[in-house]
């Protein structure tokens, strides 16, 4: 079937209206695609506005499109459809739900199976008016991340998608009132808490939506449902980038805890109350408001999901495991962690993923603890409340028990690299290269500013009322742009290739205690990697903090793709969305962890390692579409751990400090009011 859709432009602010097709241009870009992506994300909670997008909706059979697996998802889908299985259009969805994750996958497997663009988009059309909601977003997100007929489209960002995943009910309630009273609208939005509630000093960093949607996409993208034999490839050191990421926010959270005067986050326990409570002041479209949780609550066990004492249990087979230095496999292999290797394999079992080796036995700690704790406001389901917050990764950072559960985490994960052999200087070593100096062009400073997005779609439509814009303003945390100068020497006859690897860590504890290098590096926040050739003598490289391999810009607004879109289509050019092609990274804006108005002290620590060892991928040093998180094929560019050098225990700091391929220096992070 010919997709009429192919023939369209783009809406403006309240529908997608019917535009013609172009006279004589074939359509040779990836316009179309962007707007049929944004036609069917458009007020997702209501009808599809676009007339093509509709009739295509109601005329698509999707028993009769091109698949690579014979229709197999397809069929069991319509199948699940025409006998009412599936679940109720208005209705919360949480990934979390095994009956509802594995409806939401049906639909990825048929979108991700579809061999041309008009099975792809006749089924998302026909889905779309048929499916729940929030199956459908999760569903249309995760293919257009991995599947190769989207590769170039930019997804709407998820908070201006579905607003009240990460906007305070409050605000959505006078979002309503302004569309009633027809009158539009910027609505000042607060983090949630009080200034009695000490975690109110850096609720700014879990509830910032850059952060929450950074990390929605990298579980998109790493997903723990994963299954190689459904897909076109393997997805490299999943378990070890799950370690890792969180490893990221954790030690970053306690960064943030430093500035504003607290303690470090400490672990949960299972044995041990949950300290902090946590009110969300958040609400589900359909299904009610996110459950509280009050201070001082006793871990009980969870109907339908697992017991205290299994949690206990997982986690001394887990330990058990590292203390052993292999994991046991279902056919009682014996899988040595003791390597490199072991990082990955770990993350495997801790999540658990589908690449675990033996889920029967390990469980699966993290996803599990993450409903365990989301469900402590109504553990034996007495009251039929909605999943807690926890339990989506959208809403997930926004509870301070995160921090806590994924601290818990990485205290194991930090058990199992502590036990791994240090490197030694002959590991570190980069013959011939020498940093000479590091120079940074300007201050480095943080400050809050205010940030807009829109409310359209959280309010319904009527008849009544047209569209009037309505915006939510709330503040978040930024860094002025930096550039950092490196001067580096090679002092061989010939170029090489470098690996750039760039961290940094707080100077002094919360004691004012100066961090020893082995204590200070498991704090180290990775803030740059990168590859560049090395000519023989002298070489300057300038390197500018929006250009960080860690960090990503943030994505347009869902009217700017729109308008970007509408334009190209028009001209009959590419969309030039090029920039936004990745959303793995944190946002540009939020590279610094916050600082203090004297200035926050922390170690900014150098490493060049040799890029020709290093690199898995050809071409690092001059990709512009290297992804920090993976390639989009699964390959990881990387050979060396997530983390090296500073990923291992360190005996003698002078063994990495001695070598001179390292430099490190002193730096201090201003905040501004």
């Amino acid at each position: 079937m010919k997709l009429l859709v192919l023939c369209a432009l783009v809406a403006t602010a309240a529908a997608l209206p019917r535009f013609g097709m172009l006279a004589d241009s074939p359509v040779l870009t990836d316009a179309p695609k962007q707007h049929v992506i944004n036609g069917l994300l458009w007020k997702v909670y209501e009808d599809i506005h676009d007339p093509d997008l509709k009739s295509l909706s109601q005329t698509f059979d999707p028993l009769s499109g091109q698949y690579d697996d014979d229709g197999v998802f397809a069929k069991r889908l319509m199948k699940e459809l025409n006998e009412n299985r599936l679940l109720e259009e208005k209705h919360w969805f949480s990934l979390f739900n095994t009956r509802q994750r594995q409806e939401a996958l049906m639909l990825y497997n048929v979108l991700e199976h579809s061999t041309n663009w008009e099975t792809f988009a006749g089924n998302a059309a026909f889905f779309r008016t048929r499916m729940n909601a929030g199956q459908f977003v999760y569903a249309i997100y995760a293919t257009v991340v991995h599947s190769p007929l989207t590769q170039n489209v930019v997804l709407p960002p998820l908070y201006e998608v579905t607003p009240h995943l990460f906007t305070n009910s409050e605000v959505i309630q006078e979002a309503y009132k302004a569309k009633m009273m027809q009158n539009g609208t910027s609505i000042k939005s607060y983090f949630t808490g009080s200034k009695s509630n000490p975690e109110q000093r850096v609720a700014y960093f879990g509830e910032d939506i850059g952060m929450n949607t950074h990390h929605v996409f990298w579980h998109m993208a790493f997903p723990f449902w994963w299954d190689d034999s459904h897909e076109s490839h393997h997805i490299e050191r999943k378990g070890e980038s799950f370690f890792w990421v969180h490893h990221q926010l954790t030690v970053r959270f306690d960064t943030e805890r430093l500035s504003n005067y607290l303690d470090p986050v400490e672990e949960l326990h299972w044995d041990d109350i949950i300290h902090e409570g946590f009110a969300p002041h958040t609400m589900y479209k359909y299904g009610g408001s996110f459950p509280s949780r009050q201070d001082n609550v006793q871990f009980v066990d969870v109907a339908g999901v697992a017991q205290v004492r299994d949690m206990v249990l997982l986690e001394n087979r887990i330990r058990d495991a590292i203390a052993h230095g292999y994991i046991t496999g279902r056919d009682g292999t014996v899988i040595s962690i003791m390597n490199s290797h072991g990082i990955d394999i770990l993350g495997d079992v801790i999540e658990s993923s589908t690449y675990s080796p033996n889920h029967e036995y390990y469980g699966s700690l993290h996803n599990t603890a993450h409903i365990m704790l989301g469900r402590q406001g109504d553990p034996h389901g007495k009251f039929d409340l909605p999943p807690g917050v926890l339990e989506h990764f959208e809403t997930a950072t926004r509870d301070p028990a995160f921090f806590r559960l994924h601290k818990y985490m990485d205290a194991i994960f930090r058990e199992h690299k502590d036990s791994l052999t240090p490197y030694t200087k002959e590991d570190l070593e980069f013959t011939g290269v020498s940093v000479h100096s590091i120079t940074f062009n300007n201050k480095l400073t943080t400050f809050f500013e205010d940030f807009k997005y829109s409310l359209i779609n959280a309010v319904d439509d009527s008849p009544q009322a047209q569209d009037v814009p309505i915006y939510a303003v709330i503040p978040r945390l930024a860094n002025n742009e930096f550039k950092i100068d490196y001067r580096i020497d090679n002092n061989n006859e010939r170029e090489v290739m470098a690996t750039m690897r760039v961290f940094m860590w707080p100077k002094y504890d919360n004691n004012k205690v100066e961090f020893s290098f082995n204590e200070g590096r498991w704090h180290a926040i990775e803030m740059d990697k990168f590859w560049v050739k090395l000519s023989p003598g002298e070489n300057s490289l300038t390197r500018s903090s929006k250009d960080s391999a860690i960090t990503v810009p943030d994505v347009p607004s869902f009217q700017t793709l729109i308008n970007k879109t509408k334009e190209a289509m028009t001209s009959g050019s590419e969309v030039r969305l090029e920039e936004y092609h990745s959303s793995l990274g944190l946002p540009n804006r939020f590279l610094l962890p916050k600082g203090t108005t004297e200035g926050m002290d922390f170690h900014f620590v150098v490493f060049v390692s040799d890029g020709s060892e290093d690199m898995a991928v050809a071409g690092l040093h001059e990709s512009t579409s290297f992804n920090h998180y993976g390639c989009h094929d699964g390959k990881y560019p990387d050979k060396k751990p997530h983390g090296y050098p500073l990923d291992r225990r360190v005996d003698d700091e002078r063994i990495i400090t001695g070598v001179s391929n390292f430099k490190a220096m002193d730096i201090k992070v201003f905040h501004t009011e």
